[in-house]
C-alpha cells in the first residue's frame, strides 16, 4: 500500500491528485476507509467548494478528529485549496464555522470590488524556506480557483505569498503541517515538485 493517502470524504479532485503523485513516482491511494487513513504515513486533505460544507463532511465521518490525532502523533498533512483553508480556526464563509484549529487565522473573502472567485494562474513570493518549495522559483505560477483566504496569525507559518487585492497567504508550512491554497495537481511542473517534496518527506521520514 503507498505510504501517502488522500483522504475521501466526498469532496474534492480526489482523482486528479492521486494521478499526479503518481506522475512523481510517488503513488498515492485515495481512502476513505478510518484503519488505512490511521496507518499511512502521510495524509493529504483536499477539498472543494464552500468550507462549512466540506467541514461537515469531514466531522460527519469522524475524519475531523482522525486528522488531529494523526497530526499530533507527527504524520505529516497536505492541505490542499479548501483542505487548506479547514486547518485554520474559523471560517467567515456563510457565517462563522469552525475548522481543524491546527493553525491559528480565519478564512476571509476577497473584496467584492475583485473579480470572484480568483481563477487562473498566479505567482507564489516564497517568505520563508520551508522545504515544501524546495526547488521551486520565487514568484513561480501556480493554478488557483477560490473566493476566500487564509489569514493566518503567525508570519512565520506563511512560506508563501500571493496578491490578489490584498497580499494573503498561499503557501503554509508549520513543522509538517503544510498547506497550499492552489491546486499543484493542475500546476504543471511547479506543482509536481511540490508534491514530490512531501512524498519526500513521507518516505524518508526527512525533509530534503
Amino acid at each position: 500500500m503507498p505510504d501517502i493517502a488522500i483522504v475521501d470524504y466526498g469532496v474534492g479532485n480526489l482523482r486528479s491528485v492521486e494521478r499526479a503523485f503518481a506522475a512523481t513516482g510517488n503513488p498515492a491511494i485515495v481512502s476513505g476507509d478510518r484503519e488505512t487513513l490511521a496507518q499511512a504515513k502521510g495524509l493529504v486533505l483536499p477539498g472543494v467548494g464552500a468550507f462549512a460544507a466540506c467541514m461537515k463532511a469531514l466531522s460527519d465521518r469522524g475524519f475531523d478528529s482522525l486528522v488531529r490525532e494523526r497530526v499530533m502523533s507527527g504524520t505529516p498533512l497536505l492541505g490542499i485549496c479548501v483542505g487548506t483553508q479547514l486547518l485554520l480556526e474559523e471560517s467567515e464563509e456563510f457565517g462563522p464555522t469552525a475548522g481543524l484549529g491546527l493553525i491559528r487565522g480565519r478564512v476571509r473573502r476577497f473584496s467584492d470590488e475583485l473579480v470572484v472567485p480568483h481563477t487562473g494562474w498566479n505567482q507564489v513570493e516564497q517568505r520563508t524556506r520551508h522545504p515544501i518549495l524546495s526547488g521551486i522559483a520565487d514568484r513561480e505560477f501556480f493554478y488557483f480557483v477560490h473566493s476566500y483566504f487564509c489569514d493566518v496569525a503567525d508570519p512565520a507559518i506563511i512560506a508563501g505569498e500571493t496578491e490578489y487585492g490584498v497580499s494573503y497567504a498561499s503557501v503554509l508550512g508549520h513543522q509538517d503541517v503544510c498547506g497550499v491554497q492552489f491546486h499543484p495537481e493542475k500546476s504543471q511542473s511547479a506543482g509536481l515538485r511540490l508534491l514530490r517534496n512531501f512524498a519526500h518527506r513521507v518516505r524518508f521520514n526527512v525533509w530534503d
